[in-house]
């Protein structure tokens, strides 16, 4: 058994929505240091292009600003990608929002906004670039899709989020759904469940660390090293016979919630 090339993405290419920033990032940056041409994706442009500027530093990094949220924005999202590549190994769909709101007053609007980005759009942008994945596969090693769900979709959260948990569950389903069907075609599907990792959706555990992470058994939270670290995991040979299944990623907290 030779292991020295297991968590290897050499050679791979791999496109991450919600790139420019937080979890997007942190696996890009860990995609690119194991080899991968990494193709990251925003609706903001400005933010997007910055981000890969940075990113170049570690490897292939290009910005193709979209908005996946609708269907049409995720084509266009396709073409863009196809302009620079025929196939695709690895897409993880990491593009999400959330909504916070009292019950009696949450809004339609906070619904579909959210549903739409965190469960549609993972769905239709996988479907239409199946054929490069399965292209990708036919190579002789599994093309992958990994969809960030959150630890929200497995256990109840104190904060009044309904969509959002209500999508990331769903999510999770899909992820195994999708699997039995695109196993046949030689593509992986799986899924992440964060915990508290800082970034511009999780203000608090950006801002309030020290008060976050005394509701957290490891102690601390998340580092861009844990988070890449899963993703990488799932991306390379190491995590080939990882179908369907989420993997959390929260320092213990989804156990802790009882």
């Amino acid at each position: 058994m030779d292991t020295r090339n297991l968590f290897s993405l050499q050679g791979r290419t791999a496109l991450i929505t919600g790139g420019s920033r937080g979890i997007g990032r942190m696996i890009a940056e860990g995609f690119l240091a194991q080899g991968a041409r990494v193709y990251i994706s925003a609706r903001k442009a400005e933010a997007c292009d910055q981000t890969a500027k940075e990113l170049s530093a570690f490897g292939h990094c290009v910005s193709l600003p979209a908005d996946v949220s609708t269907v049409e924005g995720a084509k266009g999202l396709v073409d863009a990608y196809a302009k620079h590549e025929k196939t695709l190994d690895i897409l993880v769909n990491n593009a999400g929002a959330a909504w916070g709101a009292p019950y009696d007053e949450f809004p339609e609007s906070g619904w579909d906004k959210v549903v739409d980005l965190n469960l549609k759009a993972p769905f239709f942008l996988t479907q239409a670039l199946t054929p490069m994945l399965r292209t990708a596969a036919a190579a002789g090693h599994l093309a992958k899709v990994i969809n960030i769900a959150s630890i929200d979709g497995v256990s109840v959260n104190p904060q009044e989020t309904y969509s959002y948990a209500a999508s990331k569950a769903g999510l999770i389903h899909m992820t195994r759904r999708m699997a039995l069907r695109l196993a046949r075609d030689g593509i992986a599907v799986s899924a992440i469940a964060p915990g508290a990792f800082a970034s511009s959706m999780n203000k608090d555990a950006r801002d309030h660390a020290e008060e976050v992470k005394q509701r957290i058994p490891a102690g601390r939270i998340g580092t861009p090293e844990d988070m890449a670290g899963a993703a990488i995991y799932l991306a390379s040979r190491a995590g080939d016979y990882v179908m369907g299944s989420t993997l959390i990623v929260d320092g213990g907290v989804t156990h802790a919630r009882g």
